[in-house]
This record gives C-alpha cells, sequence and structure tokens, in this order.
C-alpha cells in the first residue's frame, strides 16, 4: 500500500531524515514509535506532501507520489490525522466532518462517510451541532479521525491519536482501530508514544532515531531490549 524507500528530508539545510525506508501493507496497522524529536512527525508530513523530499521515492498504490502536492496524496486514498488533532473549533461537528469531503469537489462527495463515522463514534451523532471547540479532548479527537474517515481512506495516518485524552476514549479510539485492520481494505500508520498501546493494536513496528530507523519487525518480535535502548527516557 505505502513504499518509502531511502527518504530524505531537510529543514533548511539541516538534514533531518536520513535514508529512511518502511513499508506499510495493505489491511496492516505499523506503529512508528521513539522519542520526541527524532523526527516521526517530519515523517509523516513528507508522507503527506506537506514536507518535500530531499532524496528517496514515496510510492502509494503503486503510484509514485514523492513530488506530487498534498491534495493529490488525500485524493488519492489518504486520511491524515495529525499530532494535534487540526480540527476547526468554530465550525460545528458536522461541518468539520463535510469539511473532510472538500478534496473531491462538490460532485464527487459520498455522504454515506458522515453516516459511518456516526456509526464508529456515536457520541459525534450526539453533538452534531455543537461547536467542535466545546468537546472535550478525547472527543475532538474522535472528531478528527472521523473527518480523515469520511472518505473512506486506503490509508489511515495518525500522529499519537492517544495524546491527552482519558483512558476509556483511548480504549474507544484502540477498538476502532483493530476494527479497522479486522475489516481489511485499510492500512494503517500509526506514531504512538505509548508502548502498551501500540503491542496491542500493530502488526509491525519500526523505531526511529535521530531521523533514521534502527529497529523494524513483527510485534511479536519486538523486545525490552528495544525499548530500554530506543524508547525509554
Amino acid at each position: 500500500m505505502l513504499s518509502i524507500q531511502n527518504l530524505n528530508v531537510n529543514y533548511g539545510e539541516s538534514r533531518v531524515l536520513h535514508d529512511v525506508s518502511m513499508d506499510v501493507a495493505d489491511g496492516s496497522v505499523v506503529c512508528l514509535m521513539g522519542r520526541n524529536g527524532v523526527g516521526k512527525t517530519t515523517l509523516l508530513k513528507s508522507i503527506m506532501g506537506i514536507l518535500k523530499a530531499r532524496g528517496g521515492h514515496v510510492t502509494f498504490g503503486g503510484a509514485d507520489m514523492t513530488t506530487r502536492p498534498p491534495n493529490v496524496r488525500a485524493q488519492s486514498g489518504i486520511g491524515y490525522v495529525p499530532q494535534g488533532r487540526g480540527i476547526f473549533p468554530y465550525l460545528t461537528v458536522y461541518e468539520n466532518l463535510l469539511m473532510g469531503l472538500e478534496a473531491f469537489g462538490s460532485k464527487k462527495r459520498d455522504m454515506s462517510g458522515i453516516d459511518r463515522v456516526y456509526g464508529t463514534f456515536p457520541v459525534l451523532k450526539e453533538m452534531a451541532g455543537r461547536t467542535a471547540g466545546a468537546l472535550s479532548g478525547g472527543q475532538q479527537q474522535q472528531l478528527a479521525i472521523g473527518r480523515a474517515l469520511v472518505r473512506h481512506p486506503k490509508l489511515l495516518v495518525l500522529d499519537e491519536p492517544t495524546e491527552g485524552v482519558q483512558p476509556s476514549i483511548m480504549h474507544e479510539i484502540e477498538n476502532v482501530i483493530a476494527s479497522l485492520r479486522d475489516d481489511g481494505g485499510m492500512a494503517i500508520l500509526l506514531v504512538e508514544q505509548f508502548l502498551d498501546f501500540a503491542l496491542r493494536v500493530g502488526d509491525r513496528y519500526y523505531v526511529m532515531e535521530t531521523g533514521r530507523i534502527v529497529s523494524q519487525g513483527s510485534m511479536a518480535e519486538f523486545s525490552d531490549d528495544v525499548a530500554r535502548e530506543y524508547l525509554a527516557v
């Protein structure tokens, strides 16, 4: 579904990502882990085309996306939930979900995605007319995920979905990820600091350190040694 080969990304003249390679198979959940500041969010922004590659390739669904702009990547089937959620606080919940359909224009909107999101997160249906900025942090995270899901993406990219949410909603997000994986047809790339959460939902893992992939494998292969060396604070 997604293949990254020898990706290099700079901030100005400073190299941030160094020959990063990663694969995300269709129907799998891949967890990207590492301490703060090692380049995880930079990698996600590079996948979305928000940051331009200085070298390497990003391929999605067999198509080379390396130089394509973010809107083309979204239209191709990548849904992105950024760190910090990025909702529109002065729009209603329903209007935020409509914004998730904007990439396709009015002629191509499939409104069934909103009903699907309401089924996944019932609280959003209950609060459809409420201003998004008035929601709790956990509800805003659900809204941000729902906004990405309305377009039925082939790849869902999540940047720390459990950050700042209460345990009950964290458990709900975990169940949603598991359900999306089990339904098939969607790959998920997840940046996650909460190790237990990642171990429960992930199929494979990649660990970053100073802009490089330093460990990878199936979740069954994840070891305490890797956690101590690259994740412990």
